[in-house]
């Protein structure tokens, strides 16, 4: 069959067939409508927080405002604290299994756990399986946590600022839901503040201890020269063994205990003073961003893709002759 044979069979055939595709077509272009239309529209809380930390409190008033504007070269903000991804601890699973735990006041009590499972096995399709409400709360954490894998979401923004955007289709849940992943976030990294403050205190002073254990055993060391003073004449003369290598040995220990006096100093202001008070500028409240499947565009696609699909293979059979013809011309060409 050559090229001519086969774009005239195929139109001809097509055109036999061209109600058939119409119909089918439209039939395809209907369910996916009625699929848009029945979609739940997926609603989307933001909230935007940063750290209030007390070293700020050292600076001026011009600083502060500038930091807060977002205008100096290093704002102070969640991305210099390279030792806590505020971003990964949003995400993680502790966090996730903490919220899924919360209670919420204004749906009886119940726990954000148990309203997804409920909404999960009300909204699913008849193909998937629906999730046992567990009585053990772990059970019941970890299968919401998978839940809240795909709705919750968090950022930085360019200014150094965390986003947490929570996605659900009630809108009445999405608002209460993000508040509780800012709280539990907030309490994590304040708990990792603390909990690196004071790990940053006990280094130095076990390190001061350390200096300060030399320096004892320097003195010791200078007592038992001392006391083994050779005289060579009792009346007149009296020597002392040299003691200058202890000295400089003890002052270069004593001037590293006088910096770690400091640094043991400043740790304990930053355990005392550094516990970060999370601020919330943009809070996860009404209105929010909605999102729907658009069932004009659903039934178009549906429309003209199904279409397209339904010719293909009412010609399939004519294709498979041509390409085969072709196949063959080609190695009897190369044979000889």
């Amino acid at each position: 069959m050559t090229s001519t044979q086969f774009t005239k069979s195929a139109y001809l055939k097509l055109s036999r067939l061209k109600f058939t595709i119409l119909i089918i077509a439209t039939c395809i272009g209907a369910v996916l409508l009625l699929y848009a239309k029945i979609s739940p529209r997926i609603y989307t809380s933001s909230a935007t927080v940063f750290p209030l930390n007390a070293s700020s409190e050292s600076s001026n008033a011009a600083s502060a405002l500038t930091n807060m504007l977002g205008l100096s070269e290093t704002p102070k903000s969640f991305v210099q604290e390279a030792s806590i991804n505020i971003v990964e601890l949003a995400l993680s699973r502790n966090t996730r299994e903490a919220v899924a735990l919360q209670r919420l006041p204004k749906f009886n009590n119940k726990r954000i756990a148990e309203l997804l499972i409920e909404q999960y096995n009300k909204n699913k399709s008849f193909l998937a399986p629906a999730i046992i409400m567990s009585t053990d709360s772990q059970k019941l954490a970890t299968d919401a946590a998978l839940l809240i894998q795909n709705s919750i979401n968090a950022k930085m923004n360019k200014n150094g600022i965390l986003e947490i955007n929570f996605s659900n289709s009630d809108e009445k849940l999405v608002g209460p839901i993000n508040y509780k992943f800012v709280e539990i976030v907030s309490e994590f990294y304040k708990e990792l503040k603390i909990r690196k403050a004071k790990l940053d205190f006990d280094f130095i002073s076990t390190k001061l201890d350390s200096f300060q254990l030399a320096m004892n055993n320097f003195d010791n060391k200078s007592i038992g020269v001392s006391n083994r003073t050779m005289f060579v004449d009792p009346d007149k003369l009296q020597y002392q063994l040299p003691k200058d290598n202890l000295s400089n040995d003890k002052n270069r220990v004593q001037r590293q205990r006088d910096a770690a006096i400091d640094n043991r100093e400043e740790a304990l202001w930053r355990l005392q003073k550094e516990t970060p008070i999370i601020a919330m500028l943009d809070k996860p409240e009404a209105p929010f961003d909605s999102q729907k499947p658009s069932a004009v565009l659903y039934a178009l696609i549906g429309f003209f893709v199904g279409g397209l699909l339904i010719s293909f293979l009412f010609i399939f059979n004519l294709l498979y002759a041509y390409v085969k013809f072709e196949i063959k011309n080609a190695a009897f060409g190369n044979a000889e």
